[in-house]
């Protein structure tokens, strides 16, 4: 053990903190000179000293101060390592030990173990990153720290063994000994779930067997299940003894609730989701065994548990839903009219493998207030046919179900087919909705998936048109039979001489998509246009809604392109996402419109050429994009180009680009292995096997047929982002189109190689 713990209580407090000493250490340092979440650090140590006071509000509103600034979200910072030391003291002074070392922990939680090549004292070599710089002052008061995994108070020593867990492979040689010798000797079951969790982060493989020992019945609840844990972090099989832990355990979120590794406090998902990440076919039925006892308990609070380890299980894996179907059925099943544990609406997670739940969905949509809702959301993406006719009965009380039916938050394409009752309460509501709202956006867009099906809701929109004249004017040219063009185009001409201005070039512009009638657009669009010189008026969206409708219109929009020259932002001058994409827009106006390379290629450099900003990604696909549009003339962006094919995020809007700019530059064997990584990693998937699909699967070697193959009949789901309830959908419609592209049955794509925009897809 450590010499000091054999020190005297009272004389090390002394020793450690001489108040006078303290205070001229802390203010020798340069604060003013260290940074941290908040610029300069010169607050820090008015901070320090608050908290090593006695007034308990004050060093209660420091402590508060010092985990927004030198702990920000998790974050370290340069003042973050230069206040270890001086947090170290104080705590081993037994100056509220416990929060401080909570402190001291999450800062050596957000560093990172230091790098040998780093030069800690600034003589020359590569500078330690700050996380680095925090994680070695950690480890430096280690001595310190691990005198409190003696305290007599449980909280200390729980506080001390958390912190002394996350130094990493640094602090190892001191901490593991000290940790040992107290978990030998330690009673409290949450100590000792806390001392175990630590040396599995340090040791794993020294700790292995101490974990495995501690799965049994005879170890107190919350070490057992923190056991449990352990055992799925290092990596040893699962057997039944932790099958059987868990399920005597639950629920387990109780286990957990005072335990200060925060981010593992939901025990059941914890290590569902470990074992998922495995990949084998092993864990992932013992996940599936998981979840049907829990989701079959007796207890409310585990079934809770459970529904929400599900939900996360579907997004993950491809055999979820399936194989959950059943117990989750059941859960819903038990729960009675309330839904007490979010099985009911967790059905929808499900899919088409929900089917057998329709029944029950349609019975509980039956019903009244918010859980009816919620039944009719599942019951869409269960059996949306089915779910038709039910929205169609209470449409203007099921928002939840209509904005499913709809296409969702990810505003994608609607979901339920056309129907006829439900085409009648849409045009009922139609008559009576409000300005304002997403109520407009959600009917309209079922009535443009439904196309000239919804012809007969025609007045309702020509009757609406004036309380929405943004929304609507596309509905209506979607739902517009040849038999009524003459009066929608007259409606949609008479919108484009009243109104707001985004009113009456929406109207103009549907007018032309229509009839291809321009005369009313042209003059909305120069109107927009003079305050965007040089980006100085009007929001970015509005140039890019009007750069787009001029380039819609073409050679036919010339008197425009002095117009939107000016809206250019001058070249050289620092942009914006927003002002980038604006670019772009404008430079693909310009091209459509004269048909000249040469003002669109310089503004396309410039934003290929920048490629280090944050939040880029979708900036700079819509310029790679931009750029493939021109064609040959774009040869001089190919270097660009060509250095965006390394980035997983880029590669499929390059490949395309560079595929229409440069093909006989390409490697295509070279391109195919990018695109399948990209695929693979998550990170363009859609993008990826729609540039695949126009580079030719034919030509595929047979290593870039398997992995294609292999894309489409994975268990890991390949789509892993996206808003709540979006990933399984999404990812089913990659998984046929990956298979539709393995057999060669694609449906047929545009220009761009790309198939028609599906639910899902962003």
């Amino acid at each position: 053990m450590i010499d000091a713990m054999d020190f005297d209580r009272a004389l090390f407090r002394d020793e450690l903190f001489h108040a006078e000493l303290f205070r001229a250490e802390l203010d020798a340092r340069p604060w003013a000179s260290y940074t941290h979440a908040y610029g300069s650090a010169e607050d820090v140590p008015g901070c320090l000293r608050a908290l090593a006071g006695d007034d308990d509000a004050a060093a209660e509103e420091a402590q508060s101060e010092l985990y927004g600034s030198i702990l920000h979200q998790g974050s370290v910072y340069e003042a973050s390592a230069k206040a270890v030391p001086f947090l170290a003291r104080i705590a081993a002074a037994g100056i509220r030990t416990a929060d401080v070392l909570l402190l001291i922990g999450g800062i050596a939680e957000g560093g990172t173990d230091p790098d040998p090549g780093s030069d800690p004292a600034g003589g020359g070599a590569v500078r330690e990153s700050d996380e680095a710089a925090c994680r070695r002052a950690v480890v430096a008061q280690l001595p310190l720290l691990l005198v409190s995994v003696e305290h007599e108070d449980r909280a200390v020593r729980q506080a001390a063994a958390w912190a002394a867990g996350w130094t990493g492979t640094a602090g190892a040689a001191l901490a593991v000994p000290a940790l040992r010798d107290r978990a030998a000797i330690e009673t409290d079951p949450l100590v000792r779930a806390e001392l175990l969790t630590s040396l599995v982060e340090l040791d794993p493989e020294g700790s292995a067997s101490a974990a495995a020992e501690a799965v049994g019945p005879d170890s107190p609840p919350e070490l057992r299940i923190a056991a449990v844990m352990a055992c799925a972090d290092i990596g040893l099989p699962w057997t039944r003894d932790h099958h059987a832990a868990v399920v005597d355990l639950l629920p387990l979120d109780r286990l957990a609730a005072d335990r200060y590794d925060h981010s593992r406090n939901e025990p059941l998902h914890d290590i569902c989701l470990t074992l998922l990440d495995r990949d084998t076919e092993a864990d992932r039925e013992a996940v599936f065994a998981l979840l049907d006892a829990a989701l079959r308990s007796a207890d409310p609070e585990a079934r809770t548990e459970a529904v929400w380890v599900v939900t996360t299980a579907c997004e993950l894996s491809r055999s979820a839903p399936a194989r959950l179907a059943p117990a989750l059925i059941s859960a819903a099943a038990e729960d009675g009219p309330d839904d007490e544990t979010g099985a009911l609406s967790a059905l929808g997670r499900l899919g088409p493998s929900g089917a057998p739940a329709a029944d029950l969905l349609a019975a509980r949509a039956a019903g009244d207030g918010d859980t009816a809702d919620r039944a009719l959301e599942a019951l869409v993406a269960v059996d949306p046919v089915r779910a038709a006719s039910l929205l169609a009965r209470d449409l203007e009380r099921r928002p939840r179900a209509l904005q499913a039916a709809s296409g969702g938050l990810a505003d994608s394409l609607p979901v339920v087919p056309y129907d006829p009752e439900l085409l009648a309460a849409v045009r009922r509501r139609l008559a009576t909705m409000e300005p304002g709202g997403t109520t407009p956006f959600r009917l309209t867009a079922l009535l443009t998936s439904w196309g000239p099906d919804a012809s007969d809701a025609v007045p309702e929109l020509l009757a609406a048109l004036p309380a929405h004249p943004r929304v609507l004017p596309k509905a209506l040219v979607a739902v517009c039979p040849p038999g009524r063009r003459a009066e929608v185009a007259d409606a949609l001409r008479a919108r484009t001489g009243t109104g707001p201005a985004g009113g009456r070039i929406e109207a103009a512009r549907a007018l032309h998509e229509l009839t291809g009638d321009h005369g009313p657009l042209l003059p909305l669009l120069a109107e927009r246009l003079v305050g965007s010189a040089g980006g100085g008026g009007g929001s970015s969206e509005e140039v890019r809604e009007t750069a787009e409708a001029a380039a819609a219109v073409g050679p036919a929009a010339v008197s425009l392109v002095p117009a939107l020259l000016a809206a250019l932002n001058s070249p050289g001058a620092e942009r914006n996402n927003p002002q980038m994409d604006d670019d772009v827009a404008l430079a693909v106006a310009l091209h459509r419109i004269t048909g000249d390379a040469a003002e669109a290629v310089p503004v396309l450099a410039g934003v290929l050429g920048d490629r280090d900003g944050l939040w880029r990604r979708w900036t700079l696909v819509r310029a790679a994009a931009a750029a493939g549009s021109l064609g040959p003339a774009a040869r001089p962006l190919v270097p660009e180009l060509k250095a965006l094919l390394g980035d997983p995020w880029q590669t499929p809007s390059a490949a395309l680009a560079l595929r229409a700019v440069a093909p006989d530059d390409l490697d295509a064997g070279h391109v195919a292995g990018l695109l399948l990584d990209a695929a693979e990693a998550g990170t363009a998937p859609f993008e990826a096997v729609d540039a695949l699909v126009a580079f030719g699967t034919d030509a595929l070697s047979d290593e870039h047929r398997a992995r294609l193959t292999a894309l489409g009949e994975r268990d890991r789901r390949v789509v892993r982002s996206g808003l709540d309830g979006t990933v399984e959908i999404a990812d089913e419609r990659l998984r046929a189109r990956v298979r539709a592209a393995v057999r060669g049955e694609w449906p047929r794509t545009n220009d761009q190689g790309r198939w028609p925009r599906t639910n899902g897809q962003g």
